[in-house]
């Protein structure tokens, strides 16, 4: 393996020249204006890997395309299928951003934009390991296939039709993703568990349209006044959720998961400050990263009514919306909780308003077998490429292709954490750490190598 480890040191520069190339390409699945960005990014990941030697194919959807990219010549080995995507989150409050958010920037050894961590970067490392050791060898030691999509951070709303579709060009001994992180610097982390998602939107409507406050106000009901009350109603002074039947199905940690995770280096007081929160809240009774990791939760992610521009004014509004999400536990059923969740929101709306609940998308949480001969594999690989012995944890998002994968083609995912817990994702100032992206390249290499002697 030397000869690979050293061909990827030294084309070191190369890989965050290209990475930077492919991060100014501002692939926002959200914007419909940024429609030819999000193609011109999948365009670049499959003209990457079609010149290392892979047959690749740009397949259009409803929505943005499917990049796939087979290299099938390793007959007798184990099949990897690789996932990724290149889409990204919208970058706004852009004055927030030190530099443009499509304008890579290194910052001491760290790289700065957005996409970098989420998701091109890791992904990226992924694909420069594995083309990498094709270029020194010639050949891998194992079938690799690529998937990428350029819808994650919308949904993925054309990907499970995409893969029932293509379910046996699709087939494969085990998935990989890099789409989480490491425990903390110095620390890699194989994500052993996943959170599901429960995401909807609630609406209430009152009058037809809005109402002078002195004039109507105790007249007719505010659907501000009421929306409030509602979600105030949906936690009590515990952190437990009051949603009838919602911890039906939780599967509780064993007192061996609960001491395996109070033996990893978490300071509550340093997380707190990091925060700067001016104190932890969450379900008594549990750690913090208990919560974090295995308990359910319920979030409002979004309200919106009445008047919110500057200065005063007195109106009682006829609408009022929120959006909320619930991340669920192994054993949680996003479309049971859906259900079980909009009939209690019904109950608890006055008939003085009218309430609309829109499901939006879901994910089923997932738990991760560790001990498959695919994961003490990905664990050698993963110390190699590091440099220390990696830790299994777990993690609060969710990544929904994970069980989609299990579903359709009953394969469990190796989910690798390249990049650290303070990347920001989804914030201004997104980062990726050169270091760990050098480390998460050599990994790969040392992934298909390891899966080869499986």
């Amino acid at each position: 393996m030397q000869d690979v480890i050293d061909f990827l040191k030294n084309a070191a520069d190369e890989h965050v020249e290209r990475l930077q190339e492919w991060l100014r390409i501002p692939s926002v699945s959200t914007d419909s204006a940024r429609d030819g960005d999000v193609r011109a990014a999948g365009e670049f990941v499959a003209r990457e890997l079609t010149e290392c030697g892979f047959e690749t194919k740009i397949w259009d959807t409803p929505g943005h395309p499917v990049v796939t990219a087979n290299w099938l010549q390793a007959e007798g080995a184990p099949t990897v299928l690789i996932y990724g995507h290149y889409d990204v989150q919208p970058p706004e409050p852009l004055e927030l951003w030190r530099h443009g958010p499509f304008e890579p920037t290194i910052e001491g050894r760290n790289l700065v934009a957005r996409g970098a961590t989420d998701d091109k970067g890791q992904a990226y490392a992924l694909l420069r390991g594995i083309t990498g050791y094709l270029k020194v060898r010639g050949s891998l030691p194992v079938n690799v296939k690529f998937l990428f999509e350029g819808e994650e951070e919308i949904g993925s709303p054309n990907l499970v039709p995409f893969i029932e579709e293509h379910e046996a060009d699709l087939k494969a001994d085990i998935a990989v993703v890099s789409d989480t992180s490491q425990f903390g610097p110095g620390m890699p982390a194989i994500t052993v568990g996943l959170k599901g998602l429960c995401y909807l939107e609630v609406e209430l409507t009152g009058a037809s349209h809005d109402l002078h406050s002195g004039s109507f106000g105790g007249a007719v009901d505010n659907p501000a006044n009421v929306l409030t009350e509602i979600i105030g109603k949906l936690r009590d002074a515990d952190g437990r959720i009051t949603i009838p039947g919602f911890y039906d199905n939780v599967r509780d940690l064993t007192d061996a998961e609960r001491a395996e995770m109070k033996k990893l280096p978490f300071d509550e007081g340093e997380f707190q400050k990091e925060l700067d929160a001016p104190a932890l809240f969450g379900e008594k009774g549990y750690s913090t990263l208990e919560r974090k990791w295995a308990r359910p939760t319920l979030d409002v992610n979004g309200l919106l009514s009445g008047w919110t521009g500057p200065g005063a004014k007195t109106v009682l509004p006829c609408k009022a919306m929120a959006k909320f999400s619930m991340r669920l536990v192994a054993d949680q059923n996003p479309d049971h909780i859906a259900e079980i969740t909009a009939a209690h929101l019904q109950s608890l709306c006055p008939p003085s308003v009218r309430m609309t609940v829109t499901p939006q998308h879901g994910a089923e949480p997932v738990l991760v077998p560790s001990d498959s001969p695919f994961f003490h594999a990905a664990n050698r690989a993963l110390a190699a490429g590091f440099g220390a012995e990696p830790v299994a944890i777990r993690e609060g998002g969710s990544i929904p292709v994970v069980s989609d994968f299990k579903k359709i083609l009953g394969i469990d995912t190796i989910l690798l954490g390249l990049g650290l817990p303070d990347d920001g994702a989804h914030s201004p100032n997104e980062k990726f750490n050169l270091d760990d992206f050098q480390r998460g390249i050599e990994t790969a290499a040392h992934l298909v190598d390891e899966f080869s002697r499986i």
